[in-house]
Parts: C-alpha cells; sequence; structure tokens
C-alpha cells in the first residue's frame, strides 16, 4: 500500500500577487461596511427624535434643508389651487394614484415665498379637480407636516419630464419653473393625516421614512468572501514534495 504524498504550503508568485492584494481590498470594504453601520445607525436615531419632536414654524430663510429634513413643522399662507401637481404615487390599498402637490403662497408678513405641501393620496378618478371640489381650499389656512427634501432618482426610476402631465419624483425648482412660481422653498411639507377623515383623499401622508440599514450584513459578505479566498489559497498552494519512502 502507498502512503500518501505529504504537501507542503508553497504559494506561486502569481497566486500571491492576485490574493493579498483582493484580501486586502475585501477586508477593507467589510470595515468601510462597519463604518457606514455606525453612522446609518446614528442617523436613525437622530431621525426619530426629529419625527417626534413637537412642530415648529417653518423658518422664513432656509439655509440648511438638511437640518429641517424629517422635522415636524407648521406653515401658514393660502393654497394657489390653480398651480396644482400630481406627483405620482405608490399604490395604496391596491388603488393606484397620485399625490397632489399644491403650492401654499405665505404672507407676506411671514417673508412670502412658496412652500409645496403634498396634500394626501388621489385615485386616478380623482385626477381631474372638477371630480373634487373639496381639494380647492380658499382663504388662509395653517397646514402642519413633516418636511421632506428632494431625493435623486433611482438607478431604474424613470426622471422627471417638465410640462408632462404629472411628476415621477420631487424636485422644487424644476415644478416651480413650470408652473411659473418665484421663490419657491427647497422642499416640501408632507400634511399631517387627520384622523376624523379616515382615508378619505387628500387627508394628508401618513408619514414613512425609509432608512434601509443593511451595512452589517453587507461588512459580513464581505468578511466572509475574504475568509473564503485565504482557505482557497491556502489549500490550492499546497504542493507535494516529493515521493513518500
Amino acid at each position: 500500500m502507498t502512503a500518501a504524498e505529504p504537501r507542503r504550503f508553497r504559494p506561486s508568485l502569481w497566486a500571491t500577487l492576485i490574493t493579498v492584494p483582493a484580501v486586502l481590498v475585501m477586508l477593507g470594504l467589510g470595515t468601510w461596511q462597519m463604518q457606514r453601520l455606525e453612522w446609518k445607525e446614528d442617523l436613525v436615531r437622530r431621525v426619530e427624535q426629529r419625527l417626534h419632536a413637537a412642530p415648529i414654524p417653518l423658518p422664513t430663510t432656509i439655509a440648511d434643508p438638511e437640518a429641517l429634513e424629517f422635522r415636524p413643522v407648521t406653515v401658514a399662507g393660502r393654497f394657489l389651487n390653480d398651480k396644482e401637481m400630481l406627483l405620482v404615487a405608490r399604490p395604496r390599498q391596491g388603488q393606484a394614484g397620485y399625490e397632489l402637490l399644491t403650492p401654499l403662497q405665505r404672507p407676506a408678513a411671514d417673508g412670502g415665498g412658496v412652500v409645496l405641501v403634498n396634500r394626501g393620496f388621489l385615485p386616478m378618478d380623482k385626477r381631474a379637480p372638477a371630480s373634487r371640489p373639496e381639494s380647492r381650499v380658499e382663504g388662509p389656512v395653517t397646514v402642519t407636516g413633516l418636511v421632506r427634501l428632494p431625493q435623486p432618482a433611482g438607478w431604474l426610476q424613470p426622471g422627471n419630464r417638465p410640462g408632462a402631465e404629472s411628476w415621477m419624483r420631487l424636485d422644487p425648482p424644476a415644478m416651480a419653473a413650470s408652473a411659473g412660481l418665484e421663490t419657491v422653498a427647497p422642499l416640501a411639507v408632507e400634511a399631517t393625516p387627520d384622523p376624523g377623515r379616515g382615508n378619505a383623499p387628500l387627508n394628508g401622508i401618513q408619514p414613512l421614512v425609509e432608512l434601509p440599514n443593511n451595512h452589517r450584513q453587507y461588512a459580513f459578505t464581505w468578511y466572509s468572501l475574504a475568509a473564503t479566498l485565504i482557505v482557497v489559497y491556502v489549500l490550492s498552494q499546497r504542493r507535494r514534495t516529493g515521493p513518500a519512502s
């Protein structure tokens, strides 16, 4: 019976030159994801604090919009119903539809200017203003809602087409230009739902803040790939030392 030939770890130059940098990159990416995890957890805590804070008046001058994101605010003015816009919305309870954005003209005493107000969901059959006369609120109003900032378009998300009948995503500057508005705030206020109206059209927006936090899984994946590559490298570079005696 012939004994198994002994093997010794004798890595080739090319295998080492390929494996070592790859492992270092994977370890670096895993560490970067752990750092991102710490940042995201801190962000989630700050957002939760903002969401549950008492509403504040929307400042007249908005120098730092990000400082207001997800903050409950109040804003007073008059709706410019003739310049309302439709924003394509996610389906609600199986219904396709839109969110109604109505510009709110702030009084001169509050510095003037216009703020876009997201007033709630409209089913497809309520698209035409004539089908929802209750939406054309006249006179002074005070809106309480959540500040939302424009988000970059997703990889597969269609872009906005100024002049189209509806918008794909929030874009205050482009929307203002399309509607012929000046001095528009770089954000929108999502009106808070009124429990007394149930699921009625134009009953505000239920706060939905999505902050995906998959960094721990990503870090585990990168570290696992690095460990797997090390094992493959070691096993593949074991070579026979010669015939057994």
